[in-house]
Order: C-alpha cells, then structure tokens, then sequence
C-alpha cells in the first residue's frame, strides 16, 4: 500500500517550481518522482472526482503505470505534465470499471469529508482554511470534466497554460476559454452556497 501524504488536498495555489520545469539531465529516478510528487498526484485523483475509498488504489496504479514507463520519459516535457496524463487515464479507467460494476462511481461527499478530516488533523491548518476546502471541493463537484481540469491545473498547481494545454493535448486558447467558463461557473455556484447559507436561521 502507498503511505498516504501529509496532505492531500491544498487550497493554497502551488508555487512554480523545478517540479514543474522540464527535465534537463536525463530521466529522474522512480523514487525521486515519487518523493517529490505523491501529494500532486494524489491531489489530481482526488480533485477528479474519484470516490475517497479508491483515491489511494487509484494513486497506487498511477505509480505502478510511472515505474513502468518512467524509462521512456525523455524530459521534452514537464514531469507533472506527464504525471497528471498518466493520472488522468488511471482515473478515467477506474470510473469504467466502477460503471462496469454499476457501482457508485462518484461520492464527493465522501471526498470533502476525507479531505476535511485531514486538513483538521494538521495543526498548522486552522478550522477556517479546513472549511473552505469543503466550499472548493463542493464547487469543484459542479463543473463537468473539461473545466475541473483545467481549472485544477491551471488556478489550482498553478502551472503554465502551455502545460495545461500539453497536459489536456487542447490549444492555449481552448485552456483560457474552459478557464474562464470554469471560474464563471464556480462564482455561480458560489452565490448560490452563500446564498442558501443566508436563507438558513
């Protein structure tokens, strides 16, 4: 079984770093994409809307298709670009075997609480920041496929447009037209929470 992260869904945007930058000597050891990714990796599973039981399994396929394929990553493109590609394809495969199985395929409840609960067992995370990763969770649950996507890899990882654009295999302008969809579509929703919070006594 993979060891959990420390912290499964972040709210705070990430930081562009050398995780994100193409690889320059060569493919990186499978442990050192491990370390330095298992908590991206698991925060795309999550974010795409896999049931909590099966984030781990589905981060552990992940992983087993990486160890695999890791010799054949050439560094023309970021790892996390890579990363999520293969992410994206292991969640897709999981949704059709749970349909397959006429089984739940989505409980984002049951991820907001997951993820609420290991935000409120770190104490450098407070009560406010535990509840507003179930506002973005909840909201994230109303976009279709196409705009979660991008808007987890662009607002969320903070990760170029041309990554996002590699990543998905659309153009830069198709990236910034779902962003934009995406963030009017979250804005709505985000109303409407306020607003059924106002209407409560």
């Amino acid at each position: 079984m993979l060891p959990a992260p420390n912290s499964k869904v972040n709210v705070t945007p990430v930081t562009a770093s050398s995780a994100s930058a193409p690889a320059t000597h060569g493919p990186p050891t499978f442990s050192e994409v491990y370390e330095e990714n298992v908590d991206y990796v698991w925060r795309v599973v999550a974010r795409l809307g896999v049931e909590a039981a099966a984030v781990e399994d589905v981060v552990q396929d992940v992983f087993v298709v990486v160890h695999r394929k890791l010799p054949e990553f050439e560094g023309r493109s970021a790892i996390r670009t890579w990363l999520f590609q293969v992410a994206r394809n292991a969640v897709h495969d999981h949704k059709r075997a749970a349909r397959r199985k006429d089984a739940h395929v989505t409980s984002d409840d049951g991820q907001i609480d997951r993820a609420h609960a290991n935000e409120e067992q770190r104490p450098d995370v407070s009560a406010a920041r535990a509840q507003a990763v179930r506002i973005l969770e909840q909201l994230m649950a109303t976009l279709d496929d196409e705009k979660r996507e991008v808007f987890l890899l662009a607002d969320l990882e903070q990760l170029p447009a041309a990554e996002v654009a590699e990543a998905l295999g659309i153009n830069v302008n198709t990236v910034y037209s779902r962003l934009r969809l995406a963030r009017e579509a979250l804005n709505l929703a985000l109303e409407r929470h306020r607003a059924r919070d106002r209407r409560q006594p």
